[in-house]
């Protein structure tokens, strides 16, 4: 088939679908990381917002027990009462600086009779043993507590954890070990408390602002849709030359093509042709 007909057989019909199809998947890939950056920007925004926030009341943020509005996250409440170091809990498997280690959860019971779980902190796993060399003691009688809120944390399935420890900061989990009325969806990273332990967890530091490469993956997927396009374009004109390398006007522009090649001087492949070429003599 001579001139461009070819072009619009059912084959190259079929690869335009595929290469359509492929530029399709590369824009919703696209908009994908570009809504992954939204929301990296968006937590960035609300750490900026919410970390200096002046402390408000527990009940003021959290109105029900189960009540947490995701855009309190890193928000600073203050409650009164009574560490229940007796239901201390530690949540297994949280690396810091390479090292593994525990976040040491102790409830925190309210004059009202419930029930927040406060994380107060980081602390080393032993070296000998999965558990901590020492568990920093919490202070005693009335206490006043600032913390951060943060939501509940999901269960992993299939992963467990021995007595008075959990695999995750899951809320209903937890509810469920010390059988109390805990605020179920969300806790608290401590932020101060008074009078304060002489003894402290390492406390959780402000998160570093980063939105990730998620705008530079972006870009990338769009030049993939495009390059695409620009691959078909190059087997369309292959096929053409091929299928009329001896039409008079093909020819000339093949010798036209093969005087400026000749006129760049030899290919790395040619050279490297001639080399050993000359080697097996």
């Amino acid at each position: 088939m001579k001139g461009w007909g070819f072009a619009f057989s059912r084959r190259w019909l079929g690869y335009l679908a595929l290469v359509i199809i492929f530029a399709i998947g590369c824009a919703g890939l696209s908009y994908w990381q570009i809504a992954r950056r939204d929301e990296a920007r968006a937590e960035i925004d609300r750490v900026d917002t919410n970390w200096a926030a002046a402390p408000r009341p527990i009940d003021e943020v959290l109105q029900t027990l189960d009540s947490f509005d995701p855009d309190d996250k890193w928000t600073p409440v203050i409650l009164t009462g009574r560490y229940l170091d007796e239901d201390e809990l530690l949540a297994r498997g949280r690396p810091l600086d390479g090292n593994a280690g525990f976040e040491q959860l102790v409830p925190f019971q309210l004059s009202d009779g419930s029930v927040f779980i406060v994380d107060r902190g980081w602390i080393r796993a032993g070296n000998e043993q999965d558990t901590p060399e020492v568990i920093p003691a919490v202070p005693s009688g009335e206490v006043t507590v600032v913390a951060r809120l943060k939501g509940s944390e999901p269960t992993i399935p299939g992963r467990s954890a021995p007595e008075g420890q959990v695999a995750t900061i899951n809320l209903e989990t937890i509810a469920g070990i010390i059988d109390r009325p805990i605020y179920s969806s969300a806790y608290g990273l401590l932020a101060s408390e008074d009078p304060a332990s002489a003894q402290m967890p390492v406390a959780v530091t402000k998160p570093v602002p980063d939105e990730g490469p998620h705008l530079s993956y972006a870009f990338q997927w769009i030049v993939f849709g495009i390059m695409a396009f620009i691959g078909l374009g190059w087997a369309v004109r292959q096929e053409f030359r091929a299928k009329n390398a001896d039409d008079p006007q093909e020819r000339l522009r093949a010798e036209a093509r093969r005087r400026k090649a000749e006129a760049k001087g030899p290919t790395d492949a040619e050279i490297e042709d001639a080399i050993l070429d000359h080697a097996d003599r």
